[in-house]
């Protein structure tokens, strides 16, 4: 495996893969990776000949206020993680590589970028599409792997791909969770003992969520206040939204009559943590 850290590096490795007929996957991370990263990695090494993991804190998708700077990196940790579980090159460049002096061009989305982490994080996806078009000009993959946590930005990702003619598969991937039901994140590492119990609200109240509709309710304001109501009671957590939308168009619905997704953002303590899940008939 090789680590490099230039545009150039990745496309002349990149280009003598292709010659030789190998198909290439692509995990694109922010680094301090955690198991449900390497379940990306694992997909893409078990279908593709090759797979890079990009390893990049993406500055751009950060607004002012937000972690930038305290965001944890190791990437002694990932480098160790990724051999481990195969994949064949990290790119992991620095912020002067992947924005030069003069950058100005970016790629913004409309409708599914307006709602969830949308509407309190307003210059995030501009960041995240930008970010992920380069990469996928740099790597040029055949499949890309991103996890469900994240369930707007796939969805994102994958109308963006559409909508630009984009010659890249992508795959959403499960999300994985702790024995205890807290969705994996880097942000965790944030989290006190105390806070680390407080957000286990997050996964209890999704359970409810699911409850609620397995027994026949598809009212959404109803799901939503019960939710809600149950988040509320764990002094620790503060509700960024709690929301169901329709899983293509991210848009809010009042009824439960197709594909949804019900997401949730709740900060506990100073840190903000998203979880989700999907539901359609069956």
């Amino acid at each position: 495996m090789k680590l490099v850290k230039t545009i150039k590096e990745v496309r002349d490795i990149i280009k003598q893969w292709k010659a030789d007929g190998q198909t290439i996957g692509l995990v694109p991370t922010m680094g301090y990776l955690h198991e449900g990263h390497t379940s990306l990695i694992d997909e893409s090494v078990k279908n593709n000949n090759k797979t890079v993991v990009s390893v990049f804190v993406n500055p751009i998708q950060f607004a002012p206020t937000e972690d930038l700077e305290s965001y944890p990196r190791d990437i002694d940790h990932d480098s160790a993680l990724c051999r481990d579980h195969g994949a064949d090159l990290i790119f992991n460049p620095d912020p002067s590589e992947m924005y030069k002096d003069g950058f100005s061009t970016y790629v913004d989305m409309s409708v599914l970028t307006e709602e969830l982490c949308g509407l309190s994080r307003p210059i995030h996806f501009r960041g995240v599409c930008t970010v992920v078009t380069k990469l996928f000009n740099i790597v040029t993959p055949d499949n890309a792997y991103f996890g469900e946590k994240d369930a707007q930005q796939l969805a994102v990702i994958k109308h963006m791909v559409r909508d630009l003619n984009m010659d890249i598969k992508v795959v959403g991937c499960p999300i994985v969770r702790e024995t205890d039901g807290l969705a994996k994140s880097s942000r965790n590492t944030y989290l006190s003992s105390e806070e680390r119990q407080a957000a286990l609200i997050l996964s209890k109240t999704l359970k409810l969520g699911k409850e609620l509709i397995s027994n026949g309710e598809r009212n959404t304001g109803a799901i939503i206040n019960a939710m809600t109501t149950n988040i509320e009671t764990e002094p620790l957590a503060k509700i960024d939204y709690v929301k169901i939308v329709d899983s293509e168009t991210m848009q809010p619905v009042n009824k439960i009559d197709r594909p949804v997704l019900c997401a949730m953002a709740v900060y506990i303590g100073k840190t903000r943590l998203i979880d989700n899940f999907s539901f359609k008939e069956a």
